[in-house]
């Protein structure tokens, strides 16, 4: 009787986990065919709506037209792309000064008169009335939340992983799959500079009505993403142990029999996460969030139903999680290419033909900066992670060291977000409205950004007894990660400023000035992990960090309130240079007007 009963409850239990399988995969199932259903309808509305719309927006008084002649198809695109911000202009221009004294902000508004005013105007929720948002606040809103949720997926369900992995109970497994994250995240984070500048190159060629430009944008980048997404997949699918052992691993670590096959399985998913980095990429330009946090939902619920499959049911063991990762990225990156296809975004003849050195010029002018950038980073973190790797034989500060990153990673996406939306918001509402408008977006996006950044620290101060333990059974390795994690808390406050910042310098392209900023960054880490004591203690590395971010937010905020292009000072000059010269062309004329009368 006890053995009938003990195999009841064991079909019970299978029949249970068969069950949440197939809803998972029918909930995989509808949103995909949601996200096909959707973007067909958006791609068949009729252009009556921008047609009503269409003086408002690009009225000879706000932007310039483009040379080429739009066609139907660009219409469409510009329909799809420009729906956010065409309603927040609408409403700026109808907005009154409010009750309370304070002026609500619009893209017409005049520069402020003081310090005290500007900073007023970069408040968010500056009025705890009833609808507290103004125009600009909801445009900012409904482009940065799906982004935040779309990125925040991913840490989300690499946490997932790590828990998995945790619950495994070997410390070493959990080092091995924090080195081998980062030596892919390094890889992968060399190459896809390209996809960072796609965003504002694409939002630059639709505000300014230019179709083919956008789509040859979006080509010639999946073109170099390809191409440098295969040699970083082969390096790591054939040398994962010297790829390890030169970034962070010594070639005898006992994490190094985990890494390595973890390492290799999880190669494979790099080129369709490139090719899905550009297609978010081009989506944010077009400042549509909305599509991408589908495609995420999507891949990483394929992830997740996957995970406990590979992991406990498969004799892969720890390995699946990575297995996991690659099918959920494969699946990501062939749903943007049906999907850039469908929006005209790509073309086959397009992805398959090597682009030219004129048409690569304006990838590789910003790309060369961007990875001088995400090299220096790279260089700091791995610097950090081999520290705490080599810190002790046992894997246990590797193993804290990791459940740290992970933890800090779920708060920094946010902040991801906010750059993501800097980087596409400021360059579109520069090119339809001018600097002053850009630089009233870029204030208070930064604004949002500070008050993100304090949520999101003082969230995870108050969580942490209860995440820290979510990650491993070990006791020695919650009681090594408990410091650090807390110092992280602090971090994100910091950052608040920063990832803001970093964004509006990507619209504005400034990519110099930010390699320089993040080096600088990079170097007052790897300064104190080196010349001082901090770099002998977990919770030291940590502090490193937290100075070295305070360095950063010097640097970013400094160079775009002093000396970059939408400094106060610069923005008051062109302007007055633009009154000048409209004053110069009246005088003349009015000369020319009056010549004819003297000489009657």
């Amino acid at each position: 009787m006890y053995q009938v009963s003990d195999s009841i409850k064991h079909e019970r239990k299978q029949r249970g986990r068969r069950k949440r399988i197939s809803i998972a995969v029918l909930t995989i199932a509808i949103l995909f065919c949601q996200l096909i259903l959707s973007e067909s309808f958006v791609s068949n509305q009729k252009s009556t709506t921008f047609s009503r719309i269409h003086g408002t927006f690009y009225s000879p008084t706000i932007s310039k037209q483009s040379t080429r002649k739009p066609t139907k198809e660009g219409v469409l695109l510009q329909q799809q792309s420009t729906r956010i911000v065409l309603a927040a202009a609408a409403a700026a221009s109808a907005a009154t000064p409010s009750n309370d004294g304070g002026d609500s902000l619009s893209f017409s508004q005049p520069p402020p008169t003081s310090k005290l005013q500007r900073f007023r105007r970069a408040l968010p929720l500056r009025t705890m009335k009833r609808n507290p948002l103004d125009a600009l606040d909801k445009l900012i809103l409904q482009t940065c939340i799906p982004s935040i949720l779309n990125l925040a997926v991913v840490p989300l369900v690499n946490a997932v992983d790590t828990f998995y992995v945790g619950r495994l109970g070997v410390a070493l497994m959990l080092a091995g799959q924090s080195a081998a994250n980062q030596a892919s995240f390094t890889i992968f984070f060399l190459i896809a500079f390209v996809p960072n500048i796609t965003a504002p190159l694409v939002a630059r060629a639709v505000a300014s009505g230019d179709e083919q430009d956008a789509q040859e944008r979006v080509c010639e980048s999946i073109f170099l993403c390809n191409v440098l997404g295969m040699l970083g997949t082969l390096l790591l699918v054939g040398f994962p142990r010297l790829v390890l052992s030169t970034l962070l691993l010594p070639a005898d670590a006992p994490a190094m029999d985990f890494a390595a096959p973890y390492l290799r399985w999880r190669a494979l998913g790099m080129v369709p996460s490139l090719i899905g980095a550009t297609g978010s990429a081009a989506y944010r330009g077009l400042l549509n969030t909305v599509t991408p946090l589908k495609v995420s939902l999507m891949t990483n619920a394929v992830n997740l139903v996957l995970d406990p499959l590979l992991i406990f049911v498969s004799p892969f063991s720890y390995v699946g999680a990575a297995m996991a990762t690659a099918a959920a990225e494969t699946l990501g990156g062939i749903t943007y290419i049906h999907l850039l296809l469908r929006r005209k975004l790509a073309r086959w003849k397009l992805l398959l033909r090597p682009p030219s050195w004129k048409a690569l010029w304006p990838l590789l002018q910003g790309g060369a900066a961007m990875l001088l950038r995400q090299l220096a980073l790279n260089v700091g973190f791995l610097v950090a992670t081999r520290r705490a790797q080599q810190m002790d034989p046992t894997g246990v500060s590797g193993a804290a060291y990791g459940i740290t990153m992970q933890i800090y990673a779920i708060g920094i996406i946010c902040l991801v977000g906010m750059q993501n939306a800097a980087a596409a918001l400021v360059p579109s509402s520069r090119v339809k409205y001018g600097d002053e408008s850009a630089r009233q977006t870029a204030d208070r996006l930064l604004g949002w950004s500070t008050l993100m950044g304090t949520i999101l620290g003082v969230g995870q101060f108050l969580l942490l007894p209860v995440l820290v333990p979510l990650f491993s059974t070990l006791d020695s390795v919650k009681e090594a990660a408990r410091t650090p994690t807390l110092i992280a808390s602090f971090i994100h406050i910091v950052n608040g400023p920063v990832l803001a910042g970093e964004g509006i310098l990507m619209g504005v392209g400034s990519y110099r000035a930010l390699a320089m900023i993040t080096m600088t960054y990079v170097a007052s880490m790897m300064a104190c992990l080196t010349f001082t004591p901090l770099g002998q203690r977990l919770d030291g590395i940590m502090w490193s960090i937290l100075l070295s971010s305070i360095v950063q937010q010097m640097g970013v905020v400094g160079h775009y309130l002093k000396i970059g292009p939408l400094a106060l000072q610069k923005v008051n000059g062109s302007n007055e240079s633009k009154r000048d010269a409209v004053t110069v062309e009246e005088s003349a004329e009015d000369t020319e007007t009056a010549a004819p009368t003297n000489r009657s």
